[in-house]
C-alpha cells in the first residue's frame, strides 16, 4: 500500500503545475546562425576594362556568362556566402537619349522589387573624386537590397546590384548585406573611368 501511495505521489509531483506546462508549450524564439564577417581588404581589379576599382580580397571576379551579356559585365562573387555584386557596363556614346534610357531602365529594374519591399530609399553619394552616384536601398524579403548607378554622363555608365543565391531571410543575412553594401560603396568610391 505504501509503495502504491509513494508511486501516486511521485507521479503527481512529476507532472508539474498547469502554469509550468503552459510555459514549456510556448514556441521558442528562432536562433540565427553565427555568420563570421571578415575585415575588409581590397585589391585592384585586373586590367582590360574601361574602368578600374578596388574589389574585396575574399571575392572572385567573374565574367557574366548570360547569353545577352555585353563585354564588360561582371560578377563580383563571394563564394563564402554564395552572393555577388552584379555589374553591367554600357558605353554612353555621348548620346543623352541613350543615357536617359539606361537610367530609366535601371530604376525600372529596381521598381520590380516594390511588391516585396517594405521600404525603398533612393539617394546619392558623392565619391572621393567629387562625382555623384545614385544608390537605391531596399528592405524586406527582396532579391537585391542595394543597387547603384554611376556615370560620367558622356562616355561611361555602370549599374550594380547586390544579390544572394539563397532562400535565407534577409534579417538573418543582415551582417552579410551590410558587408556587401560596404564593398559596393568602396567600389563606387574607388571607381575610375579609362
Amino acid at each position: 500500500m505504501r509503495l502504491l501511495l509513494f508511486g501516486f505521489l511521485m507521479t503527481l509531483f512529476s507532472c508539474g503545475t498547469a502554469s509550468e506546462e503552459e510555459n514549456t508549450s510556448l514556441p521558442r524564439p528562432k536562433g540565427y546562425p553565427l555568420i563570421a564577417i571578415p575585415t575588409h581588404q581590397y585589391r585592384s581589379l585586373e586590367p582590360g576594362h574601361p574602368f578600374s576599382f578596388e574589389v574585396s580580397n575574399i571575392a572572385e571576379v567573374k565574367k557574366d556568362t548570360v547569353y545577352f551579356a555585353e563585354p564588360h559585365w561582371l560578377y563580383i562573387y563571394y563564394p563564402r556566402w554564395d552572393a555577388f555584386i552584379q555589374l553591367t557596363y554600357k558605353p554612353v556614346l555621348q548620346d543623352p537619349v541613350r543615357l536617359q534610357k539606361m537610367i530609366r531602365d535601371s530604376y525600372l529594374l529596381a521598381s520590380k522589387h516594390q511588391m516585396k519591399a517594405t521600404r525603398i530609399e533612393e539617394g546619392y553619394i558623392t565619391t572621393l573624386s567629387g562625382r555623384k552616384a545614385a544608390v537605391i536601398e531596399l528592405e524586406g524579403e527582396v532579391a537585391t537590397s542595394f543597387q547603384f548607378i554611376v556615370t560620367d554622363s558622356t562616355k561611361h555608365f555602370l549599374r550594380g546590384a547586390v544579390y544572394f543565391n539563397t532562400a535565407t531571410k534577409n534579417d538573418s543575412l543582415a551582417p552579410v548585406i551590410r558587408y556587401l553594401k560596404q564593398d559596393a560603396i568602396h567600389l563606387i568610391q574607388t571607381l575610375r573611368w579609362k
